[in-house]
């Protein structure tokens, strides 16, 4: 609503260009495929990529071993719009997705391609490293590129250290965001009290009572303001 006061409209994948007047485009962090790039560029916009630098060395990284023959695994969330874009980077449709578990233990490829797998940046980097050693162990021939995040992996291991030392944990940010989704999971393995909320209006202070140590981490897009004022509550 912020953006829409001052100007910014957001522009859905797939729409109608024609609905549109031309003008400027930014691709926002999580980035998309190059044939949406193409097309915008071709439809008159002046496109502005502000796609992750992370993203886009998956891009490249996805591009290059897809050229040079490689079977493309991305380990990842299908639907969310990062990996949808790092999809479209593969010169083939010679891609797989790979979510959870039971998928990497069920993976079989029956072809004769070396296989390259990265990682949506903001994946769990133990669980990216457990599927990696599962589909290792079937005896493929294999490049696992280490995609995830820095500043992401920075982040999980700090909520793990802290969830562990602290009596309830509060989790702030989107429900549909993946990297906030990730630090949920991992702060309930230290902390039964683990709380995922979005604004200080979802906590409820009841739940606080008896509790001496409170931690709080938040996703990589949280807003600051909103992240002071769960703090402030908490300190009622």
């Amino acid at each position: 609503e912020e953006f829409k006061r001052q100007g910014v409209y957001p522009m859905e994948e797939g729409s109608d260009m024609s609905k549109y007047e031309p003008g400027i485009v930014i691709i926002r962090s999580h980035g998309v495929a190059r044939n949406v790039q193409s097309m915008l560029e071709d439809s008159g916009f002046i496109v502005i990529d502000a796609s992750c630098p992370f993203v886009k060395k998956i891009h490249r990284i996805v591009e290059e071993k897809s050229k040079e023959g490689y079977h493309i695994v991305i380990i990842g969330n299908p639907n969310h719009p990062e990996v949808e874009g790092i999809v479209g980077w593969s010169e083939t449709e010679d891609v797989k997705v790979i979510s959870n578990i039971e998928q990497a233990r069920d993976f079989e490829y029956y072809g004769n391609k070396k296989i390259c797998i990265v990682s949506q940046t903001t994946f769990n980097y133990k669980k990216f490293q457990e599927f990696v050693e599962i589909i290792e162990q079937k005896g493929y021939d294999i490049i696992a590129v280490n995609t995830i995040c820095n500043a992401t992996f920075e982040r999980q291991k700090e909520a793990k250290e802290l969830s562990a030392s602290v009596d309830m944990m509060l989790v702030i940010g989107g429900k549909t965001s993946s990297n906030t989704q990730k630090l949920y999971e991992i702060c309930c393995k230290e902390c039964d009290k683990t709380y995922f909320i979005q604004t200080k209006d979802d906590l409820d202070l009841s739940i606080m009572q008896s509790i001496n140590y409170v931690g709080i981490t938040a996703g990589a897009s949280t807003p600051n303001n909103i992240i002071e004022e769960v703090q402030k509550q908490c300190q009622k």
